[in-house]
Parts: structure tokens; C-alpha cells; sequence
């Protein structure tokens, strides 16, 4: 015996050109705060201070309050990677640099850049020491062009077509520093932590940007929330073991 059933049909929605949900929107949102010490009279080096903050990115990484199972910082950090990577760059002198220096966290010193970093917290749970302090046109300068990176050197590439502010600039960095630490194995990271995580920020060659970008070295493409559009690649992070480019 055949049964036969009647179907209707809906008409089409039209398709829809809105991107697709990311799911890193679903978790609860944390933020891993920088500050970098900007006293009138003597302000980093705007090279220094970029890298002086990749470098205070990984140390966290790498920090065993922040890798151990029963470390007082791995689960913040946990829920941070979980969702988007966010990191925000705040400024602060004098005062306000000690009480910022009194909160749990690490100091990293770069030749003229102190940076320091904190474990990840909500989104909306900033430290009152830290929320007071300005995040907005925080910029730098180099008293001369940085010169070339060092051979074998891991080198995180800038965008030259964007123009991003230092405290932008920073928290980019820190995040090709962390894409580049995730794609390393355990001998990796252990050897770049033992040189003291030595790296360059520069900014890259017009000519070679599409090169870098297409290379498979890891891209950061910036949320958008702040100064560039949504999707706007940023940095480029070479790390030697990593290569691909001939």
C-alpha cells in the first residue's frame, strides 16, 4: 500500500547578507588589560613600547599562574581565549602608574617602554584603578627610524595602509605575538621563552604586504571595534619556525 501525503511548500526567504554568528560572541566576553607608563618627561620610543607589549603578552602566556591546572590566573585566561581575543592599552604616570604597579600582574621593561599586563577580566569588571585610566589617544613617537630586524629574528609585520595609534598599535602587536605562540609546539615556545621572547615590530614593505598576508603566516584581522574597519588585516607575525615565504 503506498500512503500518500500532501506537502505545501513556503515560499523562499531571501537570503540573508548578514555574516553568520560567531560563536566566540556566545561566551562572556573578558579583556586583558595593558598599561604602559607614559610619564611627560620621558615617553617611550613608539617601536619599543609595541614590542615591549607583544613581549608582556606572551610572558602572561607563558606565566604558570597562567598555564597550571590549578593556577590563580588559568582560568581567566581560559574564558578570555574562549571568546575574542580583546585587549585594551591604557596609559598612566606618576600616581597613577604606582596603584596600576599594586595590582596583581607582571611589569615587562623594553629599553625605553615599561608595560605592565594583567590577567583578563569581564569585559565590564575593570579593576577601579585601571578604568580611570585613558585608553584614547595614546600615540608615540621614534626619535629615528628603527632599523632592521636582526636575522632569525621573529618579526611582527604592520599594515602600512593603516594608520593606527599607538595604543592600537599595541594591542595589535600583542595579538600576532599571541597568534604566532599558539601555532608554535611545546619545544617552540620553549625556546623563544628562553631567549626572553626577543621579536621586531616593523612596519611592512608596500610591495610585500600581499605576499606576507597570503604566506600562511598567522594574519590578525581586527574585530573592528576601535579606529580600523571590521576585517582589516593589522599585522603579520613571522616567527621563524613558522615560515613558509622562500
Amino acid at each position: 500500500m503506498v500512503t500518500r501525503t500532501e506537502t505545501t511548500t513556503a515560499p523562499a526567504a531571501a537570503p540573508s547578507t548578514d555574516p553568520p554568528p560567531d560563536p566566540r560572541d556566545e561566551a562572556p566576553q573578558y579583556v586583558l588589560p595593558l598599561v604602559v607608563r607614559l610619564e611627560k618627561t620621558a615617553p617611550p620610543a613608539r617601536t619599543d613600547a609595541l614590542e615591549t607589549a607583544a613581549r608582556a603578552v606572551l610572558v602572561l602566556l607563558s606565566d604558570e599562574r597562567a598555564t597550571a591546572a590549578d593556577g590563580p590566573w588559568t582560568q581567566a585566561v581560559r574564558d578570555w581565549q574562549d571568546a575574542r581575543i580583546r585587549k585594551v592599552v591604557r596609559r598612566a604616570r606618576g600616581a597613577e602608574w604606582r596603584k596600576a604597579s599594586a595590582l596583581e600582574g607582571i611589569t615587562v621593561p623594553g629599553r625605553t617602554a615599561e608595560v605592565r599586563v594583567y590577567p583578563p577580566v569581564p569585559l565590564d569588571g575593570w579593576p577601579k584603578e585601571l578604568v580611570k585610566l585613558q585608553v584614547s589617544g595614546t600615540d608615540l613617537d621614534d626619535p629615528e627610524p628603527p632599523a632592521a630586524p636582526e636575522p632569525g629574528l621573529p618579526v611582527l609585520w604592520l599594515n602600512p595602509e593603516l594608520d593606527m595609534s599607538a595604543g592600537k598599535a599595541m594591542a595589535q602587536a600583542g595579538h600576532g605575538a599571541q597568534l604566532a605562540w599558539w601555532a608554535l609546539d611545546a619545544a617552540e615556545r620553549e625556546a623563544w621563552r628562553a631567549a626572553g621572547f626577543a621579536l621586531a615590530v616593523r612596519t611592512a614593505d608596500p610591495a610585500r604586504w600581499a605576499e606576507l598576508t597570503s604566506s600562511g603566516l598567522p594574519v590578525v584581522r581586527d574585530a573592528g571595534f576601535t579606529e580600523i574597519a571590521p576585517g582589516s588585516c593589522t599585522i603579520v607575525a613571522d616567527h621563524p619556525a613558522l615560515r613558509t615565504l622562500s
